[in-house]
């Protein structure tokens, strides 16, 4: 199964938090789609023929583009690729986007998917995050979507320091009453050089509590299971049949083909990156170039992606698949570094077969890092 994912570089405002590249502008937007066909049709190799099963429009705020835009670039997609019968089109949305006339512009597209970045339904949190839309946008947004789309998901952040439990349990039981079929839940994380650091720094914003975060992971778990939601991997939960297959196959080590910059593209062999820079990365595609870095992986490095990203699942890590793809040193690397998390019981093991516990996913960074 191969994927596309098509990174869309504007935004209104940039929220706080944010570190994913993207300009509060659509400046370059008409510029930029031109660059992006030309990639398209300049990566038509890549994925060497495979089927696409899953594409993938992130940014950003994709629902910034309108119905013309999107299904101009998916038309250009379909000349270059084979697209499965079945393929899931994903679409990540803001709220303040989705009214009827868009949603409705946007069901005559190819899209069959919707991820729209909620937050939280409480305005004094969408305005600690500094999110362009309030509460009753976000409850209305998800009404009239589901009036056009069956697949929907939506994102929550936790650990907010306006956000208490109270508060968390009503945005995850309001979730259950607008019967979402999915959800991907954050941990509020402070990266280096975004506002909300700045902020934090100065003493303008509260800081995130490790407490907090710890308490309100425990509270989604057991919110989302009494909801019958299954919790597939680390920060998704869905119900039956809604996981994300994009997700889920970067999850599996499958290929990708990343478009537009700061896009990340994968073939098994190599890795490669778009230059994050929206005026260079247009100026190149101008001329034929597409501006990136690669790199080779070595066995080492597939065998750490593999770690860390199937250990995130619930399918979990399976050491006799890393003793079959990457010999016994690394096998026997795994079962001496996997053994002091069975011991402390943040990883469980069934056969051949590694899973963290639900205290060992607040810490998967930590283990997986140490499983290198």
């Amino acid at each position: 199964m191969a994927g596309i994912y098509i990174h869309i570089p504007f935004c209104k405002q940039k929220c706080h938090y944010c570190n994913f590249f993207s300009q509060a502008s659509t400046k370059h937007k008409q510029a930029f789609i031109l660059a992006l066909l030309t990639e398209i049709e300049l990566q038509k190799d890549y994925l060497n023929g495979e089927e696409i099963k899953t594409i993938y429009l992130g940014g950003g705020t994709p629902s910034l583009l309108s119905d013309k835009e999107i299904k101009l670039i998916f038309k250009k997609i379909s000349n270059f690729f084979e697209i499965s019968t079945a393929v899931e089109i994903t679409l990540e949305a803001n709220p303040d986007d989705l009214n009827k006339e868009y949603l409705s512009k946007l069901k005559g597209t190819k899209v069959n998917r919707l991820s729209i970045g909620i937050q939280s339904f409480h305005d004094d949190d969408l305005q600690y995050l500094n999110r362009a839309h309030r509460g009753q946008q976000a409850l209305n947004s998800i009404q009239e979507a589901r009036l056009v789309f069956e697949n929907l998901s939506i994102d929550l952040i936790y650990g907010i320091p306006t956000l208490n439990h109270k508060k968390w349990i009503e945005n995850l039981n309001t979730v259950y009453q607008l019967n979402i079929p999915h959800v991907s839940a954050y941990a509020l994380t402070v990266e280096p050089k975004t506002a909300l650091a700045f902020f934090i720094k100065k003493g303008k914003y509260a800081t995130v509590k490790d407490q907090s975060v710890i308490d309100h992971f425990h509270i989604l778990c057991d919110v989302m299971e009494s909801y019958d939601y299954e919790h597939y991997e680390i920060s998704n939960f869905s119900k039956k049949k809604y996981h994300s297959l994009h997700n889920t196959s970067y999850w599996s080590g499958s290929k990708y083909l990343g478009l537009g910059p700061s896009a990340h593209s994968f073939n098994g062999v190599s890795r490669q990156w778009n230059i994050a820079n929206i005026s260079q990365y247009i100026e190149s595609l101008q001329h034929q170039n597409i501006p990136f870095t690669r790199e080779i992986l070595s066995k080492q490095q597939k065998y750490n992606e593999y770690v860390m990203t199937s250990l995130r699942t619930i399918r979990g890590t399976d050491a006799n698949y890393i003793l079959q793809e990457f010999g016994n040193d690394l096998y026997d690397h795994f079962l001496k570094e996997v053994a002091v998390f069975l011991n402390d019981k943040k990883i469980n093991r069934a056969v051949s077969t590694f899973t963290l516990t639900r205290e060992g996913k607040l810490f998967a960074d930590r283990i997986t890092a140490s499983l290198f």
